[in-house]
């Protein structure tokens, strides 16, 4: 019986994000770019499929239309606007690290200024998995997060990951707090216009 309960409590966390053995080490990093890559100049819709924990106040997400796009590759960077409705103020910056992947969070205002709190982010914590990329926040984010009042930041866990023709997924996790958005990889949108800032 203390069998059959374990099962029952762990089972929704192991099908939150996909869990599947090889390839391993810069084999895997490799793939996750490779399977990133393959999707540029190409734009999905997605939705909400895990939020708990957040603030008091209305949620920015809620009701709007989520559209990532895989704007702009090369060899050692991938950028992918993500818009939430009418917002274009945030753009994932994927780049190639000489320890392994990183992941940057530009956030600008509608004038393409930089706001305040903006590439934060982190190096991805060991190689990963082609399906799953975790980046615990840097010391350089953590400093910005307490300075800008909201010291519970220093322990984000930003999360990528990507099942080639399903979905990616992109969360965010740390003590009490998990917020996730699946995007549909089966159906193509048209792509949004460009995010503020860009060139």
């Amino acid at each position: 019986m203390r069998h059959l309960l374990l099962l029952a409590v762990l089972a929704p966390a192991a099908c939150s994000w996909p869990q599947r053995k090889a390839p391993e080490g810069a084999a895997a990093r490799d793939a996750f770019w490779s399977n990133l890559s393959a999707l540029c100049g190409r734009a999905y819709e997605g939705r909400i499929a895990a939020n708990a924990g957040g603030g008091a106040g209305p949620d920015p997400f809620d009701g709007k239309t989520l559209v990532m796009h895989v704007r702009e590759c090369s060899a050692g960077e991938i950028r992918v606007p993500f818009h939430v409705g009418d917002d274009r103020s945030r753009t994932w910056v994927f780049t190639r690290a000489a320890q392994g992947l990183r992941l940057k969070h530009d956030h600008r205002h509608a004038d393409g200024s930089d706001d305040k709190m903006t590439m934060y982010g982190g190096d991805a914590a060991g190689p990963g998995a082609p399906e799953k990329q975790s980046f615990p926040a840097d010391e350089a984010s953590r400093a910005m997060f307490v300075a800008g009042g909201i010291p519970q930041s220093a322990a984000n866990v930003w999360v990528a990951g990507l099942t080639p023709g399903k979905t990616f997924r992109y969360g965010l996790e740390r003590p009490g707090r998990e917020f996730r958005i699946d995007f549909d990889l089966t159906k193509e949108v048209a792509a949004p216009p460009a995010p503020w800032g860009a060139k």
